[in-house]
C-alpha cells in the first residue's frame, strides 16, 4: 500500500483530532443510546471484559478503550494517526481511567502474536483498501478463543451511497464501504461467527436531517448527530428499528442495511 495513501488519512484524521471537544463526548452513549445498535450488539456478544486485555483498534476519538476501561478491561488504544490518540488518552483522564496509546498501522500491528483476549474496530475497515490484511491481524494478535469484534458501513444501499456523494468533506476520499461476503472471509478465519446489519427503514432519518431539518452533511457528521440526539430521535428510531427488524427478514435485504457488525471467537 502507498505512503500517499496512509499520509492523507494521517493527516485527515490529524485535523479532525484537532477539532474535537473532548468535554463534550458522552462515552456511555457511544454503547448504550438507542441509536447505537451496533455497538449493542457487539456488547450483547462480547461477554464480560473485565480484567480482558483489549486492543482498539482504530481508536478515533477513545470512546470505546474508555467504555471498556471503566468496564475494567485493560486497554490499548491504537490508531494511525498520533492525533487521535492523544485525544483518546485525553479523553480518559477526564473519565478517569488509565488506558494505553499505540500509534499503529492496523495492517501491520506491533504487537506480539496471541497478545489480546479481544479486538475492537469500530468504522476501521472500510479505509482499508484491503480490509482481509487487517482481520488477518486481528486473528494474529488475539489469544485462542478471544473475540475480534467490527462493525462498519455496507457498500449496498443506493440512499446512504447518495449520502456519501454528498458528505465529502467529512470523510476520506478513499474510503470502501464493505461487501456484506466479508463475513464469509471472517468465517474461513474463526471458529464463530455472530452478525447483523443495522439501519434499514431508521435510514429515513438521515434523510430528515438532509430534507427537513436542513442540516448540510459537510458540516455536521450525520453518524455523530444521531448520537449526540439520541434522546430527541428515540421515539421515531425506536418506531424504525422495529420495521427493519422485520424486512431484514426478507431475502437480500439485509445487505441494503447501512452497517454491518461482526464477533467472531477464535
Amino acid at each position: 500500500m502507498s505512503n500517499d495513501f496512509l499520509e492523507k488519512e494521517r493527516q485527515f484524521h490529524d485535523q479532525w483530532a484537532s477539532t474535537i471537544d473532548v468535554d463534550g463526548i458522552r462515552v456511555r452513549d457511544y454503547f448504550e443510546a438507542c441509536t447505537a445498535p451496533e455497538n449493542r450488539f457487539i456488547l450483547h456478544h462480547l461477554g464480560e471484559v473485565q480484567g480482558k486485555k483489549l486492543l482498539d483498534l482504530g481508536c478515533g476519538a477513545g470512546e470505546n478503550s474508555v467504555y471498556f476501561a471503566k468496564k475494567g478491561a485493560h486497554c490499548v488504544a491504537a490508531d494511525y494517526s498520533p492525533g487521535m490518540v492523544e485525544v483518546a488518552l485525553h479523553l480518559a483522564a477526564k473519565n478517569h481511567v488509565s488506558i494505553e496509546g499505540s500509534v499503529a498501522n492496523a495492517m501491520e500491528l506491533p504487537f506480539p502474536d496471541e497478545s489480546f483476549d479481544i479486538v475492537y474496530a469500530a468504522n476501521l475497515l472500510h479505509h482499508i483498501p484491503n480490509p482481509k490484511i487487517v482481520l488477518g491481524e486481528m486473528h494474529r494478535v488475539l489469544k485462542p478463543g478471544g473475540k475480534a469484534c467490527f462493525w462498519d458501513p455496507l457498500k449496498h444501499n443506493p440512499v446512504i451511497n447518495v449520502y456519501r456523494r454528498m458528505a465529502t468533506e467529512v470523510r476520506t476520499e478513499d474510503e470502501t464501504p464493505l461487501d456484506i461476503q466479508i463475513v464469509q472471509t471472517v468465517r474461513s478465519r474463526f471458529t464463530h461467527v455472530q452478525y447483523d446489519a443495522f439501519w434499514l427503514a431508521s435510514l429515513w432519518i438521515f434523510l430528515q436531517f438532509y430534507l427537513i431539518e436542513k442540516v448540510n452533511p459537510n458540516q455536521e457528521r450525520y453518524w455523530k448527530k444521531i448520537i449526540l440526539e439520541q434522546q430527541r430521535l428515540k421515539p421515531l428510531y425506536t418506531r424504525l428499528e422495529r420495521l427493519d427488524r422485520v424486512l431484514k427478514k426478507l431475502p437480500f435485504l439485509k445487505r441494503m442495511c447501512w452497517n454491518l457488525a461482526v464477533v467472531a471467537t477464535k
